[in-house]
């Protein structure tokens, strides 16, 4: 049976976090629109805040890949705190979700794998980024993983083989080409430029109206 949690207090900067083990149903009614946290192995673990930078870049990568997808009728785009269910509730920071598998949408979170993630590094995730959530969106068949990192300007990019591992994709010429968004390319430089480039740039790039 469900215990009862109080819910987090939606103006609290650190809410408290339930102790012992929760189910995902009471992480779900525990946590709320703005929470951010995760479940993992039954516990709660709360999301440390963002950078100002990270902000940006997520940002920027909802805006370019929202308006690509629609404009190509492929998916939607969500991003943090939507939480995504597999071994354990994740809050990836960008992912798309094709049309095809949009039935893996619930009310407040996908119950599934996304076909997408991006992960924006911090220098508190990047351990996380790289060993928990990699093997963990591996197993659960997240078909392509992006793992960006701003402090070293390095950019990393995984494509789910028929083997079930993930497979690094080259970058040729500083243009990387997505194996999940059909005809998407970005050029890696757009990642970490100062400031970040302008959509209606990147439209003209793109050929789109």
């Amino acid at each position: 049976m469900n215990k009862t949690i109080a819910k987090p207090d939606s103006d609290q900067a650190n809410p408290v976090v339930p102790e012992g083990p929760v189910t995902y149903e009471e992480f779900l009614a525990w946590a709320g629109e703005t929470t951010r946290a995760e479940w993992v192995n039954g516990e709660i673990v709360p999301m440390s805040p963002v950078s100002v930078p990270h902000q940006l870049l997520v940002n920027f990568l909802i805006t370019i890949l929202s308006e690509f997808t629609q404009a190509h009728g492929l998916g939607v785009v969500l991003s943090a705190p939507v939480q995504m269910k597999l071994k354990a509730g994740r809050e990836p920071d960008v992912c798309f979700v094709a049309t095809e598998n949009l039935g893996r949408l619930r009310e407040n979170y996908i119950d599934g794998p996304a076909d997408l993630v991006i992960e924006v590094i911090s220098p508190e995730s990047r351990a996380r980024d790289r060993g928990d959530k990699y093997y963990e969106y591996e197993e659960g068949g997240v078909r392509e993983y992006w793992l960006l990192d701003t402090a070293r300007r390095q950019a990393e990019f995984y494509v789910l083989g028929e083997d079930g591992y993930y497979h690094p994709v080259s970058v040729e010429g500083g243009i990387y080409r997505s194996a999940v968004l059909e005809d998407l390319f970005l050029k890696t430089e757009w990642f970490f430029q100062e400031p970040l480039p302008l959509y209606a740039d990147i439209r003209r790039e793109w050929n789109l109206p």
